[in-house]
């Protein structure tokens, strides 16, 4: 049997279609273990959603032995782990290889697994203004560059940054973004870390660092190809298994576009 599971909570509620001789399951506080432990070998899930998804899939079967095919079908606007891997949304996708080697990150107190990234700066700014703006408008569509070109040009203050990566210092002043990357893409098809691969030894920390505002806004949709790596004044990266990165002043982070609030450092690491 192949189980579709999705969440009754998000997509305005919408049930997915699913084929003739599947069962669709609605997800919401579902204990995953215990869901997975009951299930015969030869079945199936389907997990119908995107980044954030994702995220709480791993999350909740840390250190559970996966013995099913799992699959990811993609939907919503977060499907960068999609784009990652040179996939579509609506396509079926098996995510058992995937699920292994992930990094962990240790951020305000707790710990949590990571898909594509952990974003810090701006990027945690325009997931905080997008879920003040869903808490007022739930029907609203989030224009995430327009939250992140005001953010530049008024909102945002950059910070005084700290990277240590395997031990080694690292300090800028102005910084604005500076996520640490499992894959190549965030933001909903940002191409943040364009060397960076996900089947790889070690995570790729990206600091767009400028003084000036309007350079930094200037340069800023350069990300969106990758090509912002080639501005070597304003942007540095790092490789490495562990990445910390200590902010100068509290900002909002983002992990897989999950918000978290009143960060000035995290700490990733990915098994060696």
């Amino acid at each position: 049997m192949k189980y579709y599971l999705y969440n009754s909570l998000a997509n305005n509620g919408i049930r997915p279609k699913v084929a003739e001789g599947t069962e669709l399951v609605d997800a919401v506080g579902m204990d995953y273990p215990a869901y997975l432990q009951n299930l015969n070998p030869e079945d199936e899930v389907v997990l119908v959603g995107g980044d954030g998804t994702l995220n709480y899939f791993i999350n909740a079967v840390k250190g559970v032995e996966i013995k099913n095919n799992i699959y990811l079908l993609g939907c919503g606007t977060g499907n960068d782990f999609l784009k990652d891997i040179d996939k579509q949304p609506g396509e079926e996708v098996l995510i058992n290889p995937y699920l292994a080697n992930l990094p962990t990150v240790s951020v305000n107190g707790f710990e949590k697994l990571f898909i594509n990234n952990m974003g810090f700066g701006i990027d945690g700014y325009c997931c905080e203004v997008a879920d003040q703006i869903k808490e007022k408008s739930p029907q609203e569509k989030i224009d995430y560059t327009g939250i992140a070109i005001k953010g530049l040009l008024f909102h945002f203050k950059p910070c005084h940054a700290v990277i240590t990566v395997d031990g080694r210092k690292h300090e800028f002043d102005n910084v604005w973004i500076a996520p640490t990357m499992k894959g190549k893409y965030y933001g909903g098809g940002m191409k943040m870390a364009p060397d960076q691969d996900r089947s790889s030894d070690h995570l790729t920390v990206v600091v767009y660092h400028c003084r000036s505002k309007l350079k930094a806004l200037i340069s800023f949709p350069s990300i969106f190809k990758g090509e912002h790596v080639a501005k070597k004044d304003i942007v540095s990266i790092f490789t490495g298994n562990e990445v910390k990165v200590r902010f100068s002043r509290p900002c909002a982070a983002q992990i897989d576009g999950e918000t978290v609030l009143n960060v000035t450092e995290y700490t990733a690491v990915l098994p060696k």
